[in-house]
């Protein structure tokens, strides 16, 4: 098996590095792509030197620019290079527009892909980034999702149970091993003795437009404990574009990856609109309020780790404020169970692709609807089919439903009376 790897921002590195130390310990051989869409040093070359990473093979080096010219030229130029090498496979992660281009690119020459951290959804159709993943979910053929509740998202989408696999999230491997990684190259960042929060922000909905980014700043200038604010470039411009100075604010210039982890990881509390940040906050065990309205990540919120806090300035005080002033709250959220997994989602993915590729499926199909007419059937569980396994049915089950509630259908789960199961016959 020759895979395609194709990571072009720094979330996307970091979320895949798990996946590429698993290819490696395989001994499978791999190629590494960029598209550029990251291309400061800052924000992408130094976490691959920092994660000990391999360099890219190829760099198209697509730059700045609207989401249909960063889309459409990485497109072009991720086709040509896939004609050229012909992976078996390309595996991308996340919701960026180089996920897309790879995405449609791969499928449309009937290269297969992976998609890792599939079928998240903020169900708000304004962010960029849930048209990316939507897109590239319905692109794939192997569609790795963190949680069953992601799992159940692709499943009401229509995409059929086989093709999905519910492994955790890479992110839980990545910040555990990076973090001993840190810790072990003796990063530069030493871990304060004072309490302190530390802010991220850099989403266009949160950032481009002046009263919003006015008021969240206003915000959290009042809150009492020193705020350490890494400052992404977009956020940068804005301020200065827009004329807002941080006075309690304490900015500093973005920090290579594993300064950041010890960074947090020393945090009494996370603010933030990324949604990356949200689960390596709980996956340390740091409580996190999330500066946005939806998330794309609700499990956290669901464990308790996470408090979605809006965007209005009275909001986001009330917010952070109930959880640092309220002792029983905040231990609740430090102790929080994490629900993307044990660390281990790397070494499932790359086993899961291995054993695809070793049957010789690993390639792109399709359900065949040319025999007769298909249809969806909501089925009561009876008698004649209680005790039965999924896998032991001669027809597919798209999902199990009890009380109310839908669960995946693994294979080997056993069906009850009074479950009912949506069928494909």
């Amino acid at each position: 098996m020759q895979p395609m790897v194709v990571a072009s921002t720094r979330p996307e590195v970091i979320k895949l590095s798990p996946v590429i130390r698993a290819l490696e310990s395989y001994g499978i051989e791999y190629s590494f792509v960029t598209t550029g869409q990251h291309y400061d040093w800052n924000l992408f070359n130094v976490f691959i030197k920092e994660l000990d990473l391999k360099e890219p093979d190829y760099n198209i080096k697509v730059g700045s620019g609207t989401q249909a010219y960063q889309t459409s030229h990485a497109m072009i130029e991720l086709e040509n290079l896939m004609l050229k090498t012909r992976p078996d496979v390309v595996i991308v992660e996340g919701d960026t527009n180089s996920v897309l281009s790879a995405s449609i690119a791969a499928v449309k020459i009937h290269i297969p892909v992976a998609h890792v951290e599939a079928g998240l959804r903020s169900f708000d159709r304004t962010m960029p980034e849930e048209i990316n993943r939507i897109l590239a979910d319905h692109c794939s053929e192997i569609l790795f999702a963190p949680t069953e509740k992601s799992g159940l998202n692709l499943l009401n989408e229509g995409i059929p149970p086989n093709k999905i696999h519910i492994v955790g999230n890479t992110i839980v491997d990545a910040t555990l091993q990076n973090l001993e990684l840190a810790k072990r190259k003796k990063s530069s960042q030493k871990k304060s003795d004072k309490e302190y929060l530390v802010l991220t922000l850099h989403r266009a909905e949160n950032v481009d437009q002046y009263r919003r980014l006015k008021g969240i700043i206003e915000a959290l200038e009042k809150i009492e404990l020193p705020i350490i604010f890494p400052v992404h470039p977009r956020t940068k411009k804005k301020l200065k574009e827009f004329k807002l100075k941080l006075e309690n604010i304490r900015m500093i210039e973005p920090l290579g990856y594993l300064n950041f982890l010890l960074l947090m990881n020393g945090a009494k509390l996370i603010l933030t609109d990324s949604g990356g940040i949200q689960e390596e906050a709980i996956t340390l065990h740091i409580p996190c309020i999330t500066l946005r309205t939806t998330t794309e990540r609700p499990e956290t919120v669901a464990a308790g780790g996470n408090i979605l806090a809006g965007v209005t300035p009275e909001r986001i005080i009330d917010k952070i404020n109930s959880v640092l002033k309220n002792k029983e709250l905040y231990s609740k959220m430090k102790k929080t169970k994490n629900p993307f997994g044990d660390g281990t989602t790397g070494e499932k993915i790359v086993s899961i692709l291995s054993d695809i590729y070793e049957r010789g499926e690993l390639k792109v199909s399709s359900q065949d609807f040319t025999q007769g007419f298909w249809e969806r059937k909501l089925i009561a569980v009876d008698s004649t089919l209680a005790g039965k396994k999924i896998e032991e049915l001669d027809f597919a089950v798209i999902k199990v439903i009890e009380k109310g509630k839908e669960k995946f259908p693994y294979p080997d789960l056993e069906l009850k009376e009074g479950q009912m199961i949506e069928t494909l016959h």
